[in-house]
């Protein structure tokens, strides 16, 4: 991080393990984050002391592998259950304090990488005093930090590289194409969740198309854009077939007077059809539209985001699809009206001339419906996916394609414990 020519830094490739570079960089960016609980007194004196441990001008010092295996490690094994024991005593104030459940989570993980005992000695008191500099954060460059409430400028100015985004969909009798491009048609009849992570919540309710059909649609869709104190207030959206609204439940139409309450918005080009929803503190877009009496649900979100989730919260359509025993077979083996096969494929043809899942879900339909108003539904969820996905390549999927299924557990520890620590200082 520092200028050419400079002795290595701890904080640099060439110093230490890239978990604990991201996790002090931006600990140091969180000083003009706020919290009703004393999570940020626990950062603060997590920081300072592991700035401690850059003393010497060793790359190697902060290396250390097992526990007790060196000097450094054996420093940070201290400073974090210093850290680990700072929390468990705020953590009556601090129940249900988003920052703070980050914080454990991350400590764990860098426990966990350092092979750090959970027993030992901890790191002496850090000295009194201020440990942020001035009003707000400031960059080792002196320059601003960036926006708290813009991921994408902040995420490219951490890692100088843009961040990564996943896009899923649910339309039609619904048909749910996952984050790892799993294509699914589902019966999930009731309230089912599509996202459920730290930062969003998003529920569909079904109901079957026709008295005793197996297939459903969705008729109505809540979403939860959870509390982030310096970006929104908690803010839920709630559409039903027949009432899209471009408001938020309060009658809001952005994230409230916070400061970053700019930061979550709503739009809407054809009032009572199609509704969009920016929100830019956690890079996701939201798109909801009604056509032939069902809502359909498209979303394009930072890859962090979408892994923000525990093992408590595993059951996400939009994570692992359909459950197995929810799962219905695209090829109709009865139907409503008088419209035929070739005559549903031929209404498909005219907007999806590639026979791809969204050709095949939007015949599935129009047949199980009777209603030749569905193929609107199937083309406007490819478009959101030609829209939405980083890469184009996967936007046409096919029966022989497999993804694999988002889960915590898939992803490095570093990631982990860096993202849990951007979370922290965003709040």
């Amino acid at each position: 991080m520092g200028d050419p020519g400079q002795s290595p830094s701890p904080w640099s490739p060439h110093g230490s393990p890239p978990t604990l570079s991201i996790l002090t960089l931006l600990l140091l960016l969180c000083g003009h984050a706020y919290s009703q609980c004393k999570i940020l007194r626990c950062n603060a004196e997590y920081v300072s002391s592991t700035l401690s441990l850059r003393g010497g001008g060793s790359p190697g010092a902060l290396r250390g592998g097992g526990r007790g295996g060196g000097v450094g490690s054996s420093g940070l094994c201290r400073a974090l259950r210093s850290y680990a024991l700072c929390t468990r005593r705020t953590a009556r104030t601090c129940r249900g304090d988003l920052a703070f459940h980050s914080a454990v989570h991350g400590i764990e993980d860098l426990m966990i990488q350092h092979n750090c005992s959970r027993q030992g000695p901890t790191a002496p008191p850090p000295p009194r005093g201020p440990v942020f500099p001035g009003a707000g954060p400031i960059r080792a460059s002196g320059s601003p930090a960036p926006d708290p409430c813009d991921y994408e400028g902040r995420f490219s100015r951490l890692h100088r590289q843009p961040p990564g985004f996943l896009h899923c969909a649910s339309f039609g009798d619904p048909h749910v194409r996952t984050f790892h491009h799993h294509f699914h048609t589902c019966r999930v009849q009731g309230a089912w969740p599509l996202l459920d992570n730290d930062f969003l919540f998003v529920q569909a309710t079904s109901s079957p198309v026709a008295l005793g059909a197996n297939a459903t649609t969705t008729r109505k869709l809540t979403i939860i854009f959870k509390n982030m104190q310096e970006c929104i207030d908690q803010k839920v959206y709630q559409a039903e077939v027949d009432n899209l609204p471009a408001a938020f439940e309060d009658g809001s139409i952005n994230g409230g007077d916070r400061p970053g309450g700019s930061s979550l918005s709503i739009q809407t080009a054809n009032p009572g059809s199609h509704v969009e929803i920016r929100a830019a503190y956690i890079g996701t877009t939201i798109i909801i539209r009604q056509t032939a009496g069902q809502l359909s649900f498209s979303i394009r979100v930072a890859e962090d985001v979408a892994r923000a989730f525990s093992a408590e919260q595993d059951l996400q359509l939009c994570v692992g699809g359909c459950p197995p025993s929810q799962r219905l077979s695209r090829s109709v083996r009865s139907r409503r009206g008088t419209i035929t096969i070739d005559t549903a494929r031929q209404l498909c043809k005219e907007g999806l001339p590639v026979e791809d899942a969204y050709f095949h879900s939007c015949v599935f339909d129009v047949l199980i419906s009777g209603d030749p108003n569905f193929t609107v539904a199937a083309q406007a969820a490819l478009e959101d996916a030609r829209a939405f996905l980083p890469d184009l390549e996967k936007l046409h999927l096919f029966p022989s394609d497999a993804g694999v299924p988002l889960s915590p557990a898939t992803f490095p520890a570093p990631l982990l414990s860096g993202l849990f620590v951007l979370w922290l200082c965003i709040q």
